[in-house]
């Protein structure tokens, strides 16, 4: 599969590319609100969000129940004096229904600061009957109606559990926005998406969003470095990659991988995939497709 890279779009030495065909271009790298949420320091947080548009980033990732509106409240204030107009903001909802629906979204809102959130989220799409109810109990109508009113301008969901139930979201008779799933060498070989999602993605350009590159640090028991997570992430038609940062060391760090980034080829690929083939075959290094929610 091709990489979209586009080595001649960068912000501040950071590679951009499309998000599907919304027309929107992000930075390949973007602040994932749940680990931004674990920092124990508020001011700090906001300081960390800051340092990263500033240093060109203009990705945002947050939940309306990350770490019970703490994230959100942390970008919130980030985005004052300004910042606000310089990212691309996503979140995300855990309703299945329109009364709920209304009900997250007007306090993500709030949180924020904003009248607007760029991407709006169908939090961890993770069994059949969440499909559904979707569907029929009025969360799709509700979600409309925000983007027609202007409070949302594009709507997707996201999910690391099972393939099969994003399948069944893409054959709904929807026009997606994004998609969000997990990317990394273990995927390829358990449940994966890479293999049964992304290919549907690109066809239809919708926007691919990846994350877990690392799985939630499972890959660095397997030697596997954050070099070399993003790297493979980067490499396949990933419109931007949700980054864990929990320090400006480790934002230091993936901004400095993601400037000097270059593809891996499919040999480079298969072979940190064989590299990790001991462990990935039953989800042991990818604790979030097995847990159960």
């Amino acid at each position: 599969m091709e990489t979209r890279s586009r080595a001649n779009e960068r912000v501040n030495g950071i590679p951009v590319r499309s998000l599907g065909r919304t027309g929107e271009k992000l930075t390949v790298i973007g602040i994932g609100g749940f680990s931004l949420g674990k920092v124990s320091d508020f001011d700090a947080a906001v300081r960390i969000v800051r340092t990263a548009l500033d240093e060109g980033v203009n990705f945002l990732d947050n939940c309306w129940c990350y770490h019970e509106g703490r994230s959100e409240l942390i970008m919130g204030r980030a985005l004052r004096d300004g910042y606000r107009h310089r990212v691309f903001l996503m979140s995300k909802t855990d309703a299945r229904d329109g009364i709920k629906f209304e009900r997250e979204l007007h306090e993500s809102l709030r949180r924020f600061e904003t009248d607007c959130i760029d991407l709006y989220q169908f939090h961890n799409i993770a069994h059949d009957h969440e499909v559904e109810s979707i569907f029929a109990s009025g969360a799709i109508d509700a979600a409309l109606k925000a983007r027609d009113a202007g409070k949302i301008r594009f709507i997707g969901f996201s999910g690391h559990h099972w393939p099969h139930v994003f399948l069944q979201m893409l054959e709904q008779d929807f026009d997606w926005d994004a998609v969000q799933h997990p990317l990394n060498p273990l995927d390829a070989r358990f449940r994966s998406f890479i293999h049964q999602v992304l290919p549907i993605l690109v066809q239809r350009r919708i926007g691919v969003i990846g994350m877990k590159s690392l799985s939630d640090g499972g890959l660095l028991k397997a030697g596997v470095s954050p070099r070399e997570g993003i790297s493979y992430a980067l490499s396949f038609p990933v419109d931007t990659l949700v980054s864990g940062i929990e320090s400006m060391e480790d934002l230091r760090e993936n901004l400095e991988i993601v400037r000097t980034w270059t593809p891996l080829g499919d040999e480079e690929k298969r072979a940190l995939e064989e590299r990790v083939s001991p462990w990935a075959d039953d989800g042991r290094l990818e604790r979030y497709k097995v847990d159960p929610e």
